[in-house]
């Protein structure tokens, strides 16, 4: 029901006991008193109920205004991108308010004008929420042959008699710009159900047209900056990858961003190129396949133009509207030697009406010529050593394989595309080791399947994570036979948890030597603790390490230096002596080190002079005899210098006393 026109140019619908304001400008369609009627989202207007036939709308719809539809509340319905959606659960009630790009404010506050005047008879409508839908169906497979598009995706009786004149159906999934309906029958199980039959399906996103376009306002363009265009062509390729998995679509689905026709300049087939990169980009990097639906004689030859450019990256198959160009399959805008490892979609025919097994509909013709990309690889898994990384995965069945090819980036985030990051693997085998990895360190690999034609299946991600491995040694010299505490924490540089109770390797090494031995193994404990005494016989060098898992980069530690020092005794027999006679100063260093020099210091003042030096005997003893010249007190030390095994050492100090 529809009121009377309000002194500020509005008025207030009411449907099923809800009411809004609206402009009085806009038309109010009911579609239950015309159920054929087309709910086009580029005009201002009231639509109420839902369609129950077959819609009658012009094959192809770009564009996107601002209104309202309001309907019975039976599902769960979330806001997409230009629809903003309210669920009235007291009436009974579904309200969108559809709006163009940046009028999302307005469509705010429309809704925010509703209110609920009476409630549903049956009391608050049951709303059925929406089943998780696992996507697999591709679109599209293997594929040559002839296909329509629609505005609207037709109802299954519609479908079932256009089989078998069809075999492939054009479907708008998403987009901002977005003219045809709510799409009551696009739903996963229509997807499932036409897939069961054999349909194969084009999916179509319909985004925001080329700056320079004089079809469309403002409000429904892109950017005039390159940078911001590309963007922008990210973000709705974000959207439409969301809508195509809530409908079923998986990876290496093909989706086509739709850029209707426009009068080139320089500027604007930058933007467009950009956005397309960026909406290429970003498909590719979530396994999908980029599309670009254009008019042969703009969008298709800007693309031509840089087909071999690498300035821009280039759709992975294009769909042009060339209406009655022959032979079909062909443009003269196009080279044929371009997108020609089907690739390739043709659009011949336009708004026609036609009929099949009783039905008629205004359709595009379109011819296919399309393969998908080849599966991913299944069983990924990474498993790390020391310096190193063996990947192991299954290769796809029944796909003539060109090569397995793997890349890898520093960090978490593997690299998104098969240009991006560092190239590792490029063959045909099911494991790869990449060595000389820095230590302490995490990588994301991304590994992807080429097939022999030459395309690209979706990546497939795993991740290894680096470890770290501390060390501390105390104390940090210690006398011969005396024992030093060596530990270590091992934790994960994710920080997801300390790495508990995994086998941890104790290294050393004389400090002279090249070559590290293992000391032993050690179990870490709850905190990724572990600590041990070890007795080193000369000056060592300590590493702890932990050599990888699955999932988990092993580490090295730092080295560490432990110094060991010989103990030297001293005894001075007689301590005190008359002038003229001599005292023994004698003792023993441990280890021996036979031969090897001692040096007999005395004390003067605050410095030590030197007097006399002796050689250690095969037990490691020395022996000095002294004989001072005058009367006096005389304080004595013997000194060993270090070699390449041990820390220099001395006696505890001695006095002498001569009288």
């Amino acid at each position: 029901m529809t009121g009377p026109a309000a002194a500020d140019g509005t008025r207030t619908v009411s449907y099923r006991g809800y009411q809004v304001t609206v402009p009085a400008a806009w038309p109010v369609v009911d579609l239950a008193a015309d159920p054929t009627a087309c709910v086009r989202l580029d005009r201002p207007a009231v639509y109420l109920g839902r369609s129950t036939a077959q819609a009658d709308c012009p094959a192809h719809l770009v564009g996107r205004s601002s209104g309202l539809i309001l309907e019975p509340l039976t599902s769960a319905e979330p806001s997409t991108d230009g629809l903003l959606r309210r669920q009235i659960t007291d009436a009974g009630v579904l309200a969108t308010a559809y709006y163009a790009p940046g009028a999302e404010t307005a469509a705010n506050g429309l809704l925010a004008t509703g209110r609920v005047t009476s409630k549903a008879q049956s009391g608050r409508a049951a709303i059925a929420r929406p089943l998780a839908v696992t996507p697999s169906v591709v679109a599209t497979g293997n594929f040559a042959g002839n296909a329509f598009d629609a505005c609207d995706a037709p109802t299954q009786a519609t479908m079932d008699a256009w089989r078998p004149a069809y075999q492939g159906v054009g479907v708008y999934i998403s987009g901002s710009v977005r003219t045809c309906g709510t799409q009551p029958n696009l739903t996963s199980g229509w997807v499932s159900a036409n897939a069961a039959k054999g349909w194969q399906f084009l999916l179509l996103d319909v985004g925001l047209q080329a700056p320079c376009s004089t079809r469309f306002p403002v409000s429904n363009r892109m950017s005039s900056v390159a940078a911001t265009a590309m963007t922008q062509g990210r973000n709705a390729a974000i959207n439409s990858v969301a809508a195509a998995q809530a409908l079923g679509f998986a990876q290496r689905s093909a989706i086509y961003s739709d850029i209707e026709d426009y009068p080139s300049t320089a500027a604007c087939k930058a933007a467009v190129l950009s956005y397309l990169s960026g909406w290429t980009q970003e498909l590719n990097s979530r396994g999908y396949v980029g599309g670009a639906y254009v008019s042969a004689a703009s969008g298709g030859a800007d693309l031509a133009s840089v087909y071999t450019s690498t300035a821009y990256t280039r759709p992975d198959n294009i769909w042009f509207a060339h209406w009655g160009a022959t032979p079909v399959g062909t443009s003269r805008f196009i080279p044929a030697t371009y997108w020609n490892n089907h690739q390739r979609v043709h659009q011949f025919a336009g708004n026609v009406s036609e009929t099949n097994g009783g039905v008629t509909m205004k359709i595009d013709r379109n011819y296919v010529n399309l393969t998908a990309p080849p599966p991913p690889v299944a069983s990924l898994s990474v498993t790390g050593g020391v310096a190193a990384a063996t990947l192991r995965w299954t290769k796809p069945a029944n796909t003539t394989l060109g090569q397995i090819m793997v890349r890898s980036s520093a960090g978490s985030n593997p690299p998104l595309l098969p240009t991006s990051g560092t190239a590792v693997y490029n063959g045909a085998a099911s494991m790869f080791t990449q060595t000389g990895l820095p230590n302490s360190a995490s990588y994301a690999y991304r590994v992807w399947v080429k097939d022999s034609k030459g395309k690209i299946g979706p990546g497939v991600d795993v991740r290894l994570v680096g470890t770290k491995a501390t060390i501390g040694a105390t104390p940090a010299s210690v006398m011969y036979t005396g024992a030093v505490t060596v530990s270590t924490t091992v934790t994960r540089l994710d920080g997801a948890a300390k790495l508990a109770g995994v086998p941890v390797v104790l290294y050393a090494k004389a400090k002279n030597a090249t070559k590290w031995s293992t000391v032993g193994s050690f179990k870490s404990d709850a905190n990724g603790v572990v600590s041990t005494s070890q007795k080193p016989g000369v000056s060592t060098y300590y590493m702890w390490g932990h050599n990888g898992a699955a999932g988990l980069l092993g580490t090295r530690s730092a080295a560490t230096l432990v110094e060991v020092r010989p103990a030297m005794s001293a005894y001075l027999t007689p301590a005190a002596i008359k002038l003229g006679a001599s005292t023994l100063l004698y003792g023993y260093l441990n280890p021996p080190h036979a031969g090897m020099t001692a040096y007999l210091q005395r004390r003067s003042g605050t410095s030590w002079v030197a007097v006399t030096t002796g050689r250690l005997t095969t037990n490691g003893k020395f022996a000095f005899s002294i004989k001072p010249t005058a009367r006096g007190t005389y304080t004595y030390r013997v000194v060993w210098l270090a070699d390449a095994d041990h820390q220099g050492t001395q006696t505890a100090s001695k006095v002498l006393t001569v009288s």
